[in-house]
């Protein structure tokens, strides 16, 4: 999949995570060069003859640094940034990254969202409903429910049934793996199906 180095950087302070990360990508893919940094502040003093791809990194390592977070963005736009969500986080430190890794994502999915974002031949985001799994009408009923509609009111808007709405949310909780209403509509924005505007 891969023809040339990638160079990963992980930012991640707990050991678990960062051997997890480093041997499902290590297993799973061959062509990666990793470099561990303990924060944002080793980032910076991070050598600036080796050229990062991708940077995973804890979305914790953000709260109450994101002004730092938005100057590293800007200043190496050629880095791509996905979040390591691995406990709730606000919706706001979740859009800043450019892709999302649950610590219950499939180690497959894991690996093509790296490599994925890693590949020159992708300047832009990656998250997007298309690359959630989820079909156009369950991205449509999720859309829905982000915004507090009930079964009835997502029936009658999208001009179906309410058998056929809650057979959708059956879906959205079994491709998700989520059941609550706040945390779908937390996937929805971190996937960008819903913006905060």
């Amino acid at each position: 999949m891969i023809k040339e180095r990638i160079n990963i950087g992980i930012i991640e302070s707990s050991d678990i995570l960062y051997e997890g990360l480093l041997n499902i990508l290590l297993r799973k893919q061959a062509g990666l060069k990793f470099y561990r940094l303990g924060d944002l502040d080793e980032f910076s003093r991070f050598n600036p003859l080796i050229s990062l791809n991708v940077v995973l990194m804890n979305t914790l390592q953000v709260h109450n640094r994101m002004k730092l977070f938005r100057s590293f963005r800007k200043h190496k736009p050629g880095i791509k940034w996905i979040g390591v969500l691995h406990s709730l986080s606000d919706s706001d430190t979740i859009s800043e990254f450019d892709d999302i890794l649950r610590i219950d994502d499939r180690a497959d999915d894991i690996c093509r969202k790296v490599c994925s974002l890693a590949s020159p031949e992708n300047p832009g985001k990656s998250r997007n409903a298309e690359h959630s799994g989820l079909s156009e009408r369950e991205t449509e009923v999720l859309r829905a429910l982000s915004e507090g509609l009930s079964n009835k009111e997502i029936a009658d808007r999208l001009n179906i049934s309410i058998h056929t709405v809650i057979s959708h949310r059956k879906s959205l909780t079994q491709k998700t793996g989520i059941k609550s209403q706040s945390g779908l509509t937390i996937f929805a924005i971190s996937n960008n199906i819903i913006r905060l505007d």
